[in-house]
């Protein structure tokens, strides 16, 4: 015979009214600030060269996992089913890509590769519950793929924005041209380091 003590049916109910409720699976954008999300050195950089790789519509997720000196490592871009936001749908399809583009860090102690999600979207640039449910969904997807969780970028028709940042811009948007791949794979090379970090400062300025 076994004792013991079964939870009432009303904490069961509760329990299963918390997991089912997609509320409950996103982050305000306070909690997003108080994370100690890592800050994009060049985020213009990065969301151009994104937009000229993928050409993202609304509704179209580019994740991408940048190495340690913000180089792109990999991304990958698919299309938001029509559904309710739900933080737990968006991790297990960013957590796909993950897995399809890049093997995991999970044998590190340390993250070294931090993973940025940029979403398009009809609307504004103002925090959205949808927002919310990415956010939730990258951080999670990171944690189990082994990589640092970095930025969560909104590019709409007025332009892009780094949101828990404040930082923005109104080229590229969901409307806008792709600029040429040519370019960002010129700045992507590795360039021999002849004039210490000054000259470092300057090829970084040019770059851009």
């Amino acid at each position: 015979m076994t004792f013991g003590f079964a939870p009432s049916s009303a904490a069961s109910m509760s329990t299963s009214a918390t997991s089912a409720n997609p509320l409950a699976r996103m982050l305000e954008p306070a909690e997003w600030a108080a994370a100690g999300i890592p800050l994009l050195r060049n985020p213009r950089e990065v969301v151009s060269g994104l937009h000229a790789r993928h050409r993202p519509r609304p509704a179209t997720a580019v994740v991408a996992v940048l190495d340690p000196d913000e180089r792109l490592s990999a991304s990958a871009s698919f299309t938001r089913r029509p559904a309710p936001a739900d933080g737990w749908m968006f991790r297990n399809a960013l957590l796909a890509q993950l897995r399809r583009v890049i093997p995991h860090d999970l044998r590190r102690r340390t993250p070294v590769r931090t993973a940025v999600l940029l979403y398009c979207r009809d609307g504004d640039a103002r925090w959205t519950e949808e927002d919310g449910a990415w956010m939730w969904g990258l951080r999670d997807a990171c944690t189990l793929h082994g990589l640092r969780c970095g930025a969560y970028i909104t590019l709409t028709r007025d332009g892009w924005q780094v949101l828990g940042e404040g930082r923005g811009g109104r080229r590229p948007n969901a409307d806008s041209p792709p600029e040429s791949l040519e370019s960002f794979a010129a700045a992507e090379t590795v360039q021999p380091r002849t004039g210490g970090a000054a000259s470092e400062v300057l090829r970084r300025a040019a770059a851009r």
